[in-house]
């Protein structure tokens, strides 16, 4: 059996703090009626989000059969729109404000590792009263690399000035999942997020909870 109590923890943000789903259609519409393409479906967007903002608009793109060499403008506008939209559609999920607590009282450093941009990020914990309760938010240009990669796991670790083994991940896709074990952190799985399309269950995980406040931490490795 090893060590279960973790020393801190890593968060992911949409999907697992935030229902961000909203705010990506509206800015996805926003961005294809401004270049004159077709908006995409609410399905759509559940199954490609979480790869990053750039990934994102390169496959809605290729979705509505638009020119890859659209990109620059299509990222331009969608980074625009973003900013404005940011958090209006959007609402945190239920269990998240207790959960969070739950592991302040715990006297743990919490980080937020998401794949959308430092800035917008940062602006959306601020929007949503979050932002008090982490010591470190990085985003997917915080490092040269994003999730799945394990490297942003790695730096934030050493920000928080804890091992990966007594550092959980905390989030709602494989893609933490996958840059979790990477990095040899201890990963929790939400199972009301964003996962591509796939059964979260089918992820391997220490944890698979319906509310971050149902989080145990006495359950062996």
């Amino acid at each position: 059996m090893t060590h279960t109590t973790p020393r801190a923890c890593i968060l992911d943000l949409d999907g697992t703090l935030v229902d961000t789903l909203g705010d990506f259609v509206a800015v996805l519409g926003l961005t294809l009626a401004d270049l004159g393409l077709p908006a995409v479906g609410r399905d759509f967007v559940e199954h490609t989000i979480g790869r990053g903002g750039e990934n994102l608009v390169r496959q809605t793109l290729a979705h509505v059969g638009a020119a890859p060499a659209l990109f620059e403008r299509a990222w331009a506008l969608y980074q625009q729109h973003y900013a404005a939209v940011n958090g209006a559609h959007a609402a945190i999920y239920p269990g998240v404000i207790e959960g969070l607590d739950a592991l302040r009282a715990r006297g743990l450093p919490l980080a937020v590792l998401t794949n959308k941009p430092v800035a917008p990020a940062r602006e959306l914990l601020q929007r949503k009263g979050l932002a008090g309760y982490f010591a470190q938010v990085f985003g997917g240009d915080s490092f040269a690399r994003k999730k799945p990669d394990p490297l942003p796991l790695l730096k934030t670790c050493e920000a928080l000035g804890t091992p990966p083994s007594s550092t959980w991940m905390i989030g709602d896709s494989r893609n933490d999942a996958e840059a979790a074990h990477a990095a040899g952190c201890p990963v929790v799985l939400v199972t009301y997020g964003y996962n591509h399309g796939e059964d979260i269950h089918a992820v391997a995980a220490r944890q698979h909870v319906a509310r971050l406040d149902a989080i145990s931490f006495d359950v062996p490795s």
